[in-house]
């Protein structure tokens, strides 16, 4: 690490070039590729994916998107000749767009039942030539446009379906500023100096900005969804801001002690330095394990988020000691510079806050610890509730077109019409003896509990492939339409299949969505232990101890459940999620613990690294447990509480953007983040560590031979390690 620092140290202009042109290539080349973002949720072994397979090969007309136009009259009936030349030339106009394959209208001879009981709203069904994720976005809008033109006074007409879905999400935007800008006035008020606070801000976007055109490159290679760069982007100027905030620090500590400029950044990447990357393999590791899943959908945003955070420590450890280079000393504030020239006294070393509170925790750590695990618990009550899914159209903000039809369409034809099951059913070598099975299913159906209304859709004579939509009386996000799946698939559909050749899957939208929650569900307790294992490794490594990694590993789960706590609160049971832009209540998204877990217990073990570190470097020092555990709460306690600040502001801006699951991930990582620092570094960990003992620094001697030696520490400082910090301490 020393080596490399030199070289950027003494290269730094070379280096800073080597950056920009980094930037500058990876944009030319993205904009020129564009990106190719998909957002399947396929899984290739469940019903309803073998279902959309079968369409797609069969019946390509019929597998491609379905989307909907709803329009309600307040001044009569939608038959009224007036609405009903209006909405005919509306949509014989949308009929003949590009990308549409057919419309099928009410005012059509089968229409009837797509007018609602007391003629107050109608709809047609608009099929697009693609799926939702191929439709171009132009042919989209058009069909927008075209139906926006026909609303006037007394005819509101609205817009719902997948491909109208994804046009309404807009990627990006002035959240993440806000959350930037929070971070930019926290370094102001810790450093007090603008250069000082401005670099870890600098580091931080060029290692996400690098991350971000490198995710559009890579989604020409691998399933990325949409959100993908959104999501890279809020982990990663998170951790990158707080990466460069601990080399800063630790740079400065290093210019105050007397050190030269190049000795100072050698040291700083020498210390911190090695904490950043190890606590970034942490990260890294704990997203790459979602690999094991083996799913394509969550593999991509995965190997996105990781590549952006590998690419911030990049940055954390060649720009930053560049940029440190050509500021000199100009990352100090004045005040500092005239103690170093000898214009004024040096501060008198003091304990601050965060010193003392260390000491009174030593002298009564029992009775804090219950506190803070009381508080804990509070917090994660609600996730005894936690039910996951995948929002529908009813949970987007009441502006949006999509949930306005999805309103319209409950209220007129049943909660069930937004999000029909398609069964596909295929046909054997006795295609009359299993067509005649398909009819008593089709009239089984009908009297089945949970079952709103069935249509077979018409087929020509000899076709093998015959689509059946079921409406559900209840909506698609609702646990009765997951469990009326269930019934359909397991009860129902094998009686009727017995004895026949007739094959009968279960697909479309809503029987995708809770394969995916099922199968991702099934699959949580082998992602948890496998990161938690790897961490747990890690840990061990790094510090020599058994006991260490497993207290560590225990936080983190403590951390995780305020998480998901907060997001069952908000977002499950609606306590403001409307006030944030993220629509009405509704389940918890189907990979958001996944993805949750994975960055959490990388973030959770980055503080765990920084705190441990110091206490490490202390016991080696002295070999006095309760001083290591002292010495190092004290004197990181401000850093990390910083850092946690700035990690925290930048993930709650996110919550602001309009995107229900990005706003889930900002919420819940917010809160936790805080909590973690606040309650479980800054409390629960040392004053744990405080009753356990010499018994924390322990690992059987066999383990520590088979085990590869690597220091996180590495050289100490050439300062008083007795004393806080006193740069961090001192807010001048």
């Amino acid at each position: 690490m020393s080596v490399l620092a030199r070289w950027c140290h003494r290269h730094r202009v070379v280096t800073v070039l080597l950056w920009l042109g980094l930037l500058l290539g990876l944009g030319a080349v993205s904009g020129s590729l564009g990106t190719a973002y998909s957002n399947s949720l396929t899984l290739p072994a469940t019903d309803s994916s073998k279902a959309l397979d079968l369409l797609k090969s069969s019946m390509p007309a019929a597998a491609g998107d379905s989307d909907t136009v709803v329009w309600h009259s307040t001044a009569g009936p939608v038959t009224d000749p007036a609405v009903k030349e209006r909405m005919t030339q509306t949509l014989d106009a949308i009929a003949h767009s590009p990308g549409v394959s057919s419309v099928t209208s009410p005012y059509g001879p089968h229409g009837a039942a797509q007018i609602s009981k007391d003629g107050s709203t109608a709809y047609a069904s608009v099929a697009f030539t693609q799926d939702a994720q191929h439709v171009a976005a132009g042919d989209v809008d058009k069909v927008v446009k075209l139906a926006e033109q026909a609303r006037g006074s007394s005819l509101d007409v609205q817009l719902g379906g997948q491909a109208i879905a994804n046009s309404e999400r807009h990627m990006g935007g002035t959240s993440e500023l806000v959350g930037v800008v929070a971070a930019l006035v926290i370094l102001l008020l810790i450093f007090r100096s603008v250069w000082a606070a401005v670099l870890p801000i600098l580091t931080g976007v060029a290692g996400v900005g690098a991350g971000v055109l490198s995710i559009g490159l890579l989604s020409h290679g691998i399933s990325l969804a949409d959100t993908a760069p959104t999501l890279a982007m809020l982990v990663g100027l998170g951790v990158g801001i707080d990466y460069a905030l601990f080399v800063v620090n630790r740079h400065r500590k290093g210019l105050m002690a007397g050190l030269s400029v190049e000795e100072s950044v050698v040291r700083a990447l020498n210390t911190s330095g090695r904490a950043v990357v190890f606590a970034g393999l942490t990260v890294v590791v704990a997203l790459l394990g979602m690999l094991v899943l083996g799913i394509g959908f969550l593999n991509g945003m995965a190997i996105g988020a990781a590549v952006t955070v590998a690419l911030t420590v990049l940055a954390a450890v060649t720009l930053l000691p560049a940029l440190l280079g050509l500021l000199k000393h100009r990352v100090l504030s004045r005040r500092q510079r005239a103690e170093l020239a000898g214009r004024r006294p040096r501060a008198a070393a003091r304990g601050d806050f965060f010193t003392r509170w260390a000491q009174r925790l030593e002298a009564k750590p029992l009775g804090k610890a219950v506190v803070a695990l009381a508080l804990i618990a509070a917090v994660a009550a609600p996730v005894a509730s936690l039910r996951l899914g995948t929002s529908d159209a009813g949970n987007n903000p009441r502006t949006s077109t999509t949930r306005q039809a999805y309103d319209l369409l409950a209220e007129g034809f049943g909660p069930g019409s937004n999000g029909p099951l398609l069964l596909v059913a295929q046909t054997g070598a006795d295609q009359a003896q299993d067509k005649a099975a398909l009819d008593h299913l089709v009239t089984e159906l009908r009297s089945t509990p949970g079952v709103a209304r069935v249509a077979e859709m018409p087929a020509q004579p000899g076709q093998p492939v015959i689509p059946v939509t079921v409406v559900p009386t209840t909506s698609p996000q609702s646990a009765q339409t997951s469990a009326l799946i269930d019934h359909l698939r397991h009860d129902v559909i094998p009686q009727a299949e017995q004895g026949t050749g007739l094959k009968v899957l279960v697909g479309g939208t809503t029987a995708i969505s809770a394969d995916f929650a099922q199968v991702l569900t099934s699959k949580l307790p082998l992602f948890v232990g496998i990161i938690v294992g790897l961490g747990c490794l890690l840990m061990m490594i790094a510090f020599r101890s058994l006991l260490v990694p497993l207290l560590g590993a225990v936080m983190n789960l403590l951390t995780m459940g305020t998480a998901f706590g907060v997001i069952v609160a908000v977002f499950q049971w609606g306590w403001g999620s409307e006030a944030l832009g993220a629509g009405a209540a509704g389940p918890v998204e189907a990979f958001a613990p996944t993805m949750i877990i994975a960055i959490l217990f990388g973030l959770s073990m980055d503080y765990q690294v920084f705190l441990i570190s110091r206490m490490h470097e202390e016991w080696h020092r002295t070999g006095d447990n309760h001083r290591s555990v002292r010495v190092g709460h004290g004197e990181t306690g401000l850093v990390i509480t910083a850092a946690a600040v700035i990690m925290g502001s930048v993930f709650a801006s996110f919550v602001f953007g309009g995107q229900r699951m990005i706003a889930e991930f900002g919420l819940g990582l917010a809160v936790a983040v805080l909590v973690d620092v606040l309650l479980v570094r800054l409390v629960l960990v040392p004053a744990l560590m405080h009753r356990f003992g010499r018994a924390n620094w322990w690992l059987p001697g066999w383990l520590d031979r088979l085990l590869p030696h690597v220091s996180v520490e590495g050289e100490p400082d050439p300062v008083d390690e007795e004393q806080p910090d006193r740069e961090l301490a001192a807010v001048r």
